[in-house]
């Protein structure tokens, strides 16, 4: 009792509170035995190579690649070197055990989304500095929660989500390190210029239908930039807590030697074989970032799929191999109950200065349930999306909830006074719909937001003014959120309905045994004599 009692106090007053904090995230014995490993054995201190070692994001990637600026890859030299030094501040090149801890907890602990982005601009700015590439960025104090002053350039802000990429991309391929696939970062030009539209003042050179922003010197106040990470892609801001946990927990796991904690983004062939889908790596990363719930791991297999048959079973629709029009859509969706994503891809022609210019352009929309065929709006939550050109999500406003129509012809031809629209439709009322998709899935029709109290408001199209833009369809994709659970009712469901459908179309000869009890005898009978008193009808 006496050695537990001098063990005990033993431990500092420090030591205990930064070891509480550790065990209230529940990564204490992961951090224990990532020290043990990382520390060295006669010192019983961290030395500063093996954490940049464990921080370290390899880039060997093709550097002439066209969405990848020629910073990048010297960016992500330093990228491991000011995360050591951000959280660490190492004393003469060693951490000791409360220092790892409280490093753990600066960067982990439960905090606002704004004090983590605040953060990660800290890292941005040292990493960057590091670089010795020149960044406007200033903080008031080295409060976390401090104001944030400055502007950013577009390059700037490629780079950080580029950055936040590769730290998504790692954690991902560090869980499935048994079957590890290597991606090349997307092209996120779309959440750069969602940036530029939403927080700069943009003068008429720039054209969003370009996505060139490469030499543009637009500048981004710092402030407004936080506000729209915030408002739009609220969990960028949790990849570098997500990087710096997976690390040390893969360090906590792994052998003895270091190597394997080393990470290296390359070029393969899965990042081309995708480019026909509307739902790209980057596009579905964006969405992913919009979303807290369950629904963001779902979307990451298609961020980082672990092979291509993970992406295939989430796809539940595409019109150009499964067939156009609402029947042939609803054969692949009908059944499936849990979050859907549907993506549509169209053109509309614009008419400038006399010369018509045919765009293109992709927006989609989020529901939190399946699809039903009804002649009214229904469904609980949702969400619209601008995805291309530029991006922007428009979460439910809560003052109506007319989130989803979705209406067929009905089975049985009847006369209709006033008919319902055949098709599907998000948001706005009946025959005002906000999004409006035909049954041929030939066109689409986009209104503006002053028709709808169920999404937020704002333009899913750049430059849409008042008037309804109709664009024709060129792809429809459908992808399926709700895991494996939502897959295999779907699958039972498709089963029942085929086993009915058979017993449909079989005809019980055993009852027709004799010639008085055919269908036949019955016809010919009334063919004969009509108006003959017969048995009750059965």
């Amino acid at each position: 009792m006496g050695q537990a009692a001098s063990t005990v106090q033993s431990v500092s007053p420090e030591q205990r509170e930064v070891e509480k904090e550790a065990s209230s995230l529940g990564a204490l014995p992961m951090l224990r035995r990532a020290f043990s490993k990382l520390a060295d054995p006669e010192t019983k201190a961290v030395p500063r190579e093996n954490l940049l070692q464990c921080f370290n994001i390899v880039y060997k990637g093709q550097s002439d690649a066209s969405n990848i600026p020629k910073l990048f890859p010297v960016l992500l030299d330093h990228f491991g070197s000011s995360i050591v030094d951000q959280f660490f501040m190492p004393a003469e090149g060693q951490i000791t055990w409360i220092e790892f801890v409280r490093g753990y907890n600066r960067c982990c602990t439960r905090m606002s989304a704004s004090v983590s982005l605040n953060m990660l601009l800290r890292v941005l700015r040292s990493t960057v500095g590091r670089a010795n590439v020149p960044i406007n960025l200033e903080f008031e104090s080295d409060d976390t929660d401090c104001k944030v002053n400055g502007s950013l350039l577009p390059s700037d802000v490629l780079l950080l989500l580029l950055m936040c990429w590769s730290m998504s991309w790692d954690c991902r391929s560090l869980k499935h390190s048994e079957r590890k696939v290597s991606l090349s970062p997307p092209n996120l030009n779309h959440l750069v210029l969602s940036a530029i539209t939403s927080c700069a003042e943009i003068d008429s050179g720039l054209n969003v239908w370009d996505g060139d922003f490469s030499s543009s010197e637009i500048q981004i106040p710092a402030g407004k930039f936080v506000t729209w990470v915030l408002s739009t892609v609220p969990c960028l801001s949790d990849c570098l807590s997500q990087f710096f946990h997976a690390r040390l927990q893969n360090q906590a796991t792994a052998g003895d030697e270091l190597a394997p904690s080393n990470s290296s983004v390359e070029d393969v062939s899965l990042t081309t074989e995708c480019d026909n889908d509307i739902l790209t790596h980057g596009r579905a990363w964006a969405i992913g970032l919009t979303q807290r719930s369950t629904i963001n791991e779902e979307i990451s297999e298609v961020c980082f799929p672990r092979g291509k048959e993970g992406m295939d079973e989430r796809l539940l629709y595409r019109s150009s191999a499964h067939g156009k029009g609402l029947n042939r859509f609803w054969s692949h969706v009908e059944g499936y109950n849990g979050p859907l994503l549907i993506l549509i891809a169209a053109s509309s022609g614009q008419t400038h200065e006399g010369s018509s210019v045919v765009t293109k352009w992709v927006i989609g929309a989020l529901t939190n349930q399946g699809f039903e065929n009804k002649d009214l709006f229904y469904g609980s939550s949702g969400c619209l999306y601008a995805i291309s050109p530029v991006f922007h999500v428009f979460p439910p406003s809560g003052k109506e909830k007319n989130f989803v129509y979705s209406h067929l012809h009905p089975a049985r031809r009847v006369y209709e006074p006033h008919p319902k629209p055949v098709g599907i439709a998000f948001g706005g009322t009946m025959g005002n719909e906000r999004i409006f998709i035909d049954e041929d899935f030939a066109r689409v029709t986009v209104r503006h937001h002053a028709i709808d109290k169920t999404y937020q408001h704002g333009p899913l199209l750049p430059d849409q003014g008042f008037l309804a833009i109709e664009g024709l369809i060129s792809e429809v994709e459908v992808w399926g959120l709700g895991g494996h659970v939502a897959k295999k009712v779907q699958e039972s469901y498709k089963k029942r309905e085929e086993l009915f459908t058979e017993q449909r179309r079989k005809v019980d000869l055993k009852t027709f045994a004799s010639w008085e009890d055919s269908p036949e005898n019955m016809m010919m009978d009334m063919m004969s004599d009509p108006n003959a008193v017969r048995r009750e009808d059965r």
